[in-house]
């Protein structure tokens, strides 16, 4: 020993450049200067801890971790654990100084003769288990394996670092700082993270059995785990409360109750690390592709970064998810689509006012490559861990909607709605101007039902292709594009949607969408016309209790209020008597909303909201699904969980929106739309373009280029058949409305005369209801006109 000591003060002479006289007493000041560029992390080191992700009413959805630790101060940690850890590591901490040199002479011999030792006192012991810590985080290999390799260096290095560190830190601080870096074994990163793993507990409240077990895995966390090696652990758990009896911590009688605990390893509970562990592994998934996206530069500079800062940093993630709405939606989806059926289905709901993600469901709710299983999220954009996009069928016409009444149509606006009708050699008009549709394009309605002149209010209830189609065709393809944009509609595939603006079909969906991004954009009318990003983040707070920033809503007014209220006011009539009337709540509350239908049926539909919230529910065809080999992919009485589908929007899918809204508004008011303004119900009043003097087919072309629809009017006069008789009306008409282009058939054909009855047969109780009669017919002609 007194060969080891004497080494010792010359490598300390020439390795620390100081006295050995100034190592002798544990508070002496070091005057070397080399002793004060010790690194900042030995001082104020940021360990690594668990990050969670907690759901709206305090419950977790997740944790994160590299190292799964939770820091926690001396006081929150059990004596009997404090006593513990320094009996069986460096029972006179409390005395000695940085170096204890009867302890650092033993440990130099053995690593003279090749044989690792331990650092001799807590504070070498931290220094090297700081090191380690700060290469790992920094991904510095190198480093960390410097901070470990069996060399006198590092014993030279950790006793230099120890000695400076005890000037700047109080025992209890160094204390503290050690319990929780050091590693317990299974996972279990400090004190409280091992106290909870193992125990079920917190480190304040550790028994002293409970105590001795932790500090002995220490020395050896593999080969004493106590889970895979119970004996081993209770055997050196026994050698630390001997070691306690002999420092005189506590009595043999204690140590030996102590002694009398068992352990049990299935009493271990596991933190969760990550998704895959998670009750909702999809929404737990898109909060952690938020959290590394770009819109998080608060948490790093790049991908790499974020993501260290999210396994390592202890953050505490709050979202408003809604467990209860969660469970609802995906209970809804469930009672419809079983997990292995040959559809998929997913539910979203947003709050329209604030843009947040209330839930997110889907019928394939686990993780993995499993029947019934996938990795893919149905209701995201490939950047947030979704597969593709889908068709939204009519839920699409909203926009064209939308795009009619801001260019001051009204709901009263008519069309001719045949059953079929060819579009080939129309003009539509793109973003860049007028075009002609040379493509063949015979288009249809459901059952290929005529509907005859209708207007925009039964032309939604009924979500009439022709009808819509020659509304675009009006309105404008890009003008559509453009208040789907607005509202907040994305190509699942990131390309603008504008690459769909030469194609008509625009209104009737069939461009590939997310559900999320429907939801979003329906949202958009239920708040008015002011649009808010989706987001699943309401705040990102550090350890030390700063908050960072997270993506904002950026809410804003996109969308003139008159307009998304006139929406509202023709959705609501489409829950009320339309084609959404399955999925209607009916439970008191205003309530507005569209189906979709894809050709064929490949996928369904139902986009609705409240003031309060909105959704959309979509069912679509499992593409990968080895069913549809050799077979027409469509929904129509295909057999799912629910039973045989329909193939339409409010049938189907508006099923399960019903159910996941009903539960997601359970305690919220009930608000109204507000009413549309006279000018979107009436329209504003225009001059009708003076066709006196010209041909039929010239008076059709100036009315049309001036922005009124056109209709034949076949009336009877003494003109010859054919003749072009002028217009109704005239002078003035309601913008956009239609106007009539009155044609002679010929005279009124002459009835024949009945048979005269004798007026004596005639009472005068007959006559006078033949006078009404005639009133009623005059009426009926009057409103005709």
């Amino acid at each position: 020993m007194f060969l080891a000591v004497s080494v010792l003060a010359g490598l300390l002479l020439s390795g620390l450049a100081v006295p050995l006289t100034a190592l002798a007493g544990g508070g002496a000041k070091l005057a070397a200067d080399s002793l004060d560029d010790i690194p900042a992390d030995l001082e104020t080191p940021t360990q690594s801890q668990r990050s969670v992700v907690l759901m709206a009413d305090g419950s977790e959805l997740a944790t994160f971790y590299d190292e799964n630790r939770v820091y926690v101060p001396l006081e929150d940690i059990s004596t009997n654990m404090q006593d513990a850890q320094i009996a069986i590591e460096d029972h006179r901490f409390y005395e000695h100084g940085a170096i204890d040199f009867q302890g650092f002479g033993r440990a130099l011999l053995k690593t003279l003769s090749g044989d690792t030792q331990g650092a001799s006192t807590l504070t070498q012991q931290y220094v090297k288990l700081v090191r380690v810590e700060t290469a790992s985080v920094s991904g510095d290999a190198e480093a960390v394996r410097a901070a470990t390799e069996v060399t006198l260096e590092r014993k030279i290095i950790e006793a230099r670092y120890a000695m400076a560190l005890e000037e700047r830190l109080t025992k209890d601080e160094i204390l503290e700082r050690y319990l929780n870096i050091a590693y317990y074994g299974d996972g279990a990163y400090g004190v409280e993270a091992a106290a909870q793993h193992y125990f079920g507990t917190s480190a304040k409240e550790l028994t002293l059995g409970q105590s001795a077990l932790l500090a002995g895995i220490v020395q050896n966390p593999v080969n004493l785990n106590p889970v895979n090696h119970t004996q081993r652990a209770l055997d050196r758990r026994d050698v630390v409360l001997n070691q306690m009896v002999k420092w005189g911590m506590i009595s043999e009688d204690t140590a030996a109750e102590a002694k009398k605990e068992t352990f049990e390893p299935k009493q271990v509970t596991p933190t969760p690390n990550g998704c895959m562990a998670s009750d909702y592994p999809f929404l737990c998934d898109y909060v952690r592709l938020t959290l590394l996206s770009d819109d998080m530069t608060s948490m790093g500079d790049t991908k790499e970064e974020r993501a260290n800062r999210l396994n390592r940093g202890g953050l505490t993630i709050q979202t408003l998810i809604d467990p209860v709405a969660q469970d609802s939606a995906e209970a809804a989806v469930a009672l419809q689509v079983a997990p292995t059926d040959a559809a998929i289905a997913t539910s979203v709901l947003i709050q329209p006012k604030t843009g947040l993600i209330v839930a997110m469901a889907q019928s394939r709710p686990d993780m993995g490559t499993g029947k019934g299983e996938t990795y893919w999220n149905y209701n995201a954009s490939k950047a947030l861990g979704g597969a593709e996009g889908y068709q939204a069928g009519s839920t699409f016409k909203t926009f064209t909607i939308a795009s009619a009444l801001d260019q001051g149509m009204t709901p009263q606006k008519t069309y001719n709605a045949p059953g079929q009708m060819q579009f080939r050699g129309q003009t539509f008009k793109n973003c860049d101007g007028s075009f002609t549709f040379n493509q063949d394009y015979l288009l249809g309605n459901q059952y290929l039902r005529g509907y005859g002149t209708i207007n925009m209010l039964k032309a939604a209830q009924n979500s009439v292709n022709t009808y819509f189609m020659q509304l675009i065709r009006d309105t404008g393809i890009c003008s559509s594009i453009e208040m789907a944009q607005k509202a907040g509609v994305e190509l699942a595939s990131g390309d603008s949607l504008k690459t769909m603006q030469n194609y008509p079909s625009f209104v009737l969906g069939t461009a590939d969408v997310t559900p999320i991004s429907m939801a979003e954009a329906y949202a958009t009318f239920a708040n008015r016309g002011k649009h808010c990003n989706p987001i699943i983040l309401e705040s990102v707070e550090t350890v030390e209790g700063a908050n960072l920033e997270v993506p904002d809503a950026n809410c804003k007014q996109v969308i003139k209020k008159d307009v998304a209220d006139g929406v509202n006011y023709i959705l609501q009539s489409v829950a009320e008597q339309g084609t959404g009337r399955p999925a209607a709540i009916n439970d008191g509350r205003d309530e507005a909303g569209k189906t979709g239908t894809t050709n064929n049926a490949t996928a369904v539909w139902y986009a609705g909201y409240t003031p309060e919230l909105a959704g959309v529910a979509m069912i679509a065809v499992d593409k990968t699904n080895d069913y549809w080999e050799g077979r027409s992919q469509s929904l129509t009485g295909l057999r799912v969980k629910g039973g045989y589908l329909a193939g339409t929007g409010g049938g189907d899918a508006g099923l399960i929106w019903k159910a996941a809204m009903k539960s997601a508004l359970r305690d919220l008011p009930k608000t109204s739309f507000t009413q549309p303004s006279d000018e979107i119900l009436e329209g504003v009043k225009v001059k009708v373009p003076d066709v006196s003097g010209m041909s039929y087919n010239e008076a059709k072309e100036t009315l049309e280029a001036a922005g009124f629809s056109t209709q034949r009017w076949g009336i009877y006069s003494n003109y010859s058949v054919g003749t072009f008789l002028g217009i109704s009306p005239s002078g003035t008409a309601t913008k956009f409305s239609t106007i009539s282009l009155k044609v002679s058939v010929g005279p009124k054909p002459v009835a024949a005369e009945p048979e005269k009855e004798d007026e004596d047969k005639s009472s005068d109780s007959d006559k006078k209801d033949d006078s009404k009669k005639d009133d009623s017919k005059k009426d009926d002609k009057d409103d005709g006109d």
